[in-house]
């Protein structure tokens, strides 16, 4: 029978090789959805992610937003909102709409055409994130999302 002193002290070094491997899983099954949805929003409408992300940002307030708004909740810097945004508006998907209390400051609104637009890359994204996880059961798939949960306040309470 193992000592209690030598079974902690595999506990103390097999532990760290775990969360590496968990880590690597982790970055690694993000890796593979990221890179899946990115080549399915080119291929089929046209967009980048950011694009994806700001349209759905846009969506979700249901009203214009700052470009420092925007690159708070999408957590980039204004440089590289500005790009995007004026990749959307070449495609008509945003405009651009003038502060009328402060001249520096303008908003970022979807027009109807980027919001059908945007509604119709929701869906089909929907749709590719439900194929992706389609070899895992309903009950793998709560199982799953409760341990992550569990694992985001860890990391949250750790950092």
């Amino acid at each position: 029978m193992e000592s209690p002193t030598k079974s902690h002290q595999q506990a103390r070094t097999t532990r760290p090789k775990q969360s590496l491997r968990l880590w690597l899983r982790l970055l690694a099954c993000e890796s593979i959805i990221e890179q899946t949805v990115r080549a399915r929003l080119r291929k089929n409408f046209a967009v980048t992610l950011p694009q994806f992300d700001i349209l759905s940002e846009l969506e979700r307030a249901d009203e214009p937003l700052t470009m420092s708004q925007l690159s708070q909740e999408l957590m980039v810097s204004n440089g590289n909102v500005t790009g995007v945004i004026d990749r959307l508006e070449r495609d008509t998907y945003v405009r651009r709409e003038a502060s009328a209390t402060d001249r520096r400051v303008q908003y970022i609104a979807l027009t109807d055409r980027g919001l059908a637009a945007f509604k119709e890359m929701a869906q089909a994204h929907e749709q590719w994130i439900t194929e992706l996880f389609a070899d895992m059961s309903t009950s793998e798939i709560k199982n799953l999302l409760a341990v992550l949960g569990q694992a985001k306040k860890s990391i949250v309470a750790n950092s």
